[in-house]
Formats: structure tokens, C-alpha cells, sequence
């Protein structure tokens, strides 16, 4: 019995970290809204953070500054995260990588879980895996959660939970 109640005590954690916080009716600029009250008063910049690609090379986060980034963190066993996945995609798409960088940052125990899970369904998205400890701004409180920052290297919006980016606001978001 004792067996049982960790084993449901543990799914609640489980589901809770993965879950979805927002509304799903919630457009961009609601939660642009929700994004800038937080942040309203203290400037949020990219934090150092290195991390490994598929290839094995490390890249410090703030080496990137110069391009708008897009950084989002998920795991291949997390349902809101496998379902933004095609709309992150399609906004990679449209895109101009030479002025943009999309970082998706995998929380899997094993980086071979995320590549694995991302070339069975044929999406063709950069991915990364840390090499330290999250710093305190991405470690929230469930995934996935997506950070955007400038060239300048400030935070311009945070979306906690799944969302639709492949949306005309998202789009005009990188090419301001």
C-alpha cells in the first residue's frame, strides 16, 4: 500500500511539472501582457549557459547576443511539449537564422532520448542539452516554458506552459 501511495504521489509531480499553466484561449498578446508584469521591475538578460548540440559542441548562451533567441525548455515525455513542437517548427521556418537562433534546450535524463524522439517524428528543430545547472531563470516550475530575448540580450517574452507559435504575432516578433 505504502508502494502505491508514493507511486501516485510521484504521477501528481510528474503531471504537475509537465502541465500546461495557462488557458488554452489565451492569444500571444495576453500572454505578452502576463510576461511584461513580470519582468516589469528588473531587466531580464540572457543568463550564461553552456550547452552541447547534437554534434558535441559547447556554446555559452551569452555568446549569442547580436541575434533575437529563441530559447525553449522540454523533454521528450512531456505531452504539452511534444504538441508545440510542429508550431515551433513552422515559425523556424519562416525565420531568418542569420538574424535568429532557436535553441531547444531538452530536460530528458539522456540527450539520446530527445535526438532519438525528435528524428521518429521527423522534425527538424536545433536542440541542445545543458552542460551545468539551469541558471535560476530557467529553472521554473513546469515545462515547457519558451524565453525569448533581443539582440540586446533582454528578455522580451516568456511563455510557461504549450503554446501555438506558428501565429502572424510570433513572426512579427522576429522580424522587428
Amino acid at each position: 500500500m505504502k508502494n502505491v501511495l508514493v507511486t501516485g504521489i510521484a504521477l501528481m509531480v510528474l503531471v504537475a511539472s509537465c502541465s500546461n499553466n495557462k488557458t488554452e484561449q489565451s492569444t500571444p498578446s495576453q500572454q505578452q501582457n502576463n510576461v511584461d508584469n513580470n519582468f516589469a521591475s528588473a531587466a531580464v538578460t540572457v543568463p550564461s549557459f553552456s550547452l552541447q548540440d547534437v554534434n558535441g559542441k559547447v556554446i555559452n548562451l551569452q555568446s549569442l547576443r547580436g541575434k533575437k533567441l529563441f530559447v525553449n525548455i522540454w523533454a521528450s515525455w512531456c505531452p504539452p511539449c511534444k504538441r508545440e513542437l510542429p508550431s515551433i517548427e513552422k515559425l523556424y521556418r519562416s525565420v531568418d537564422t542569420s538574424k535568429a537562433r532557436f535553441l531547444l534546450v531538452s530536460f530528458d535524463d539522456k540527450f539520446e532520448a530527445a535526438m532519438k524522439y525528435m528524428s521518429s517524428r521527423k522534425i527538424n528543430l536545433p536542440i541542445y542539452y545543458p552542460t551545468e545547472n539551469p541558471p535560476a531563470l530557467f529553472q521554473v516550475q513546469g515545462i515547457p516554458a519558451t524565453f525569448i530575448f533581443n539582440e540586446n540580450g533582454d528578455l522580451v517574452k516568456r511563455v510557461d506552459g504549450g503554446e501555438n507559435y506558428d501565429t502572424k504575432e510570433y513572426k512579427a516578433l522576429f522580424q522587428q
